[in-house]
């Protein structure tokens, strides 16, 4: 199915979805053993976000988005009880608050007994490339979700009608089709987007593979990276920079070519370490570094 046709014609989702994995609509409400896709984290990621529902600040006189799901196990049945979300987005103006103790539209949440979750927001807008002030991406809302017993998801959901989903590499995908939401319109002033979840399976190396991939490393670009394990994933910074988090992939490898970030590492000998490193969104980008400095056992 072509990207285009599918964003024209959303009573296609159903049918794509199909192709997919096992996925069925019950009450307007999908489940299936399907895990949700991951997503790029991007630059603007910023732990330690207040518990709340409500991510307009006070005063807030623009149009509200509820924003709510349910959070299933791999099994694409059992509610994710007690299970932790991280949302972030753009303001108004497109920038994120990365320096203030307002945290402005950033929020963590654990869902309830039955794996819901609920916040209440406004529509992002779409937003420059970093590196390029003349490209745009869609409009788009950030989530991490943490669960015990299931791998950590970094993902991303987009909304239906948006023009630049044709041009983004993330929409541009097939993966993104489940998270390509459509808005529904409560009333003048309020808006709502459902958007249900499927964890993956819980994956991991042993702790002692990612105690010796820890670490700094110097690229040979002249870059300067650090691994770093952060729950399920590990998390890499450029620069000091946090720019993604990578579940684990086998054969000491991290991320993959569904969220377009791979890392290959090679243990050394008296703990030493090498990566191979690379990037692929509207260009590809590969690297390849030495570890300096090891972090010590806690």
């Amino acid at each position: 199915m072509h990207r285009r046709k599918f964003i024209k014609n959303t009573s296609l989702v159903a049918i794509a979805a199909g192709t997919f994995g096992s996925i069925r609509w019950n009450d307007n409400r999908f489940i299936g053993n399907t895990a949700t896709t991951t997503d790029i984290l991007g630059p603007f990621y910023r732990p330690g976000a207040p518990f709340r529902t409500n991510l307009n600040p006070p005063g807030f006189t623009g149009s509200i988005l509820d924003l709510s799901g349910t959070i299933l196990n791999d099994d694409g049945k059992t509610p994710a009880t007690k299970c932790m979300i991280e949302i972030w987005q753009n303001q108004q103006d497109g920038f994120y608050d990365n320096i203030t103790d307002d945290f402005l539209y950033r929020a963590s949440q654990k869902t309830n007994g039955d794996g819901r979750y609920h916040f209440i927001t406004t529509l992002p807008v779409p937003e420059p490339v970093p590196e390029r002030n003349d490209v745009f991406r869609p409009a788009h809302i950030h989530l991490r979700i943490s669960s015990k017993g299931q791998q950590d998801l970094i993902t991303q959901i987009y909304f239906q009608g948006d023009p630049y989903l044709t041009t983004d590499p993330s929409t541009r995908s097939d993966l993104a089709i489940n998270r390509i939401l459509e808005i529904k319109k409560v009333n003048n002033n309020k808006n709502a987007v459902q958007f249900d979840i499927v964890l993956n399976k819980e994956y991991l190396p042993d702790d002692n593979v990612f105690y010796k991939i820890s670490g700094i490393y110097k690229m040979n670009d002249g870059s300067i990276m650090e691994f770093y394990r952060n729950g399920d994933l590990l998390f890499y910074k450029t620069n000091g920079q946090i720019w993604g988090g990578l579940s684990y992939a086998g054969n000491n490898s991290f991320g993959g070519k569904e969220n377009d970030t791979e890392a290959r590492f090679e243990l050394l000998s008296r703990g030493e370490a090498k990566v191979w490193f690379r990037f692929s969104r509207r260009r590809e980008t590969i690297i390849e570094g030495i570890k300096l400095m090891s972090y010590q056992k806690e």
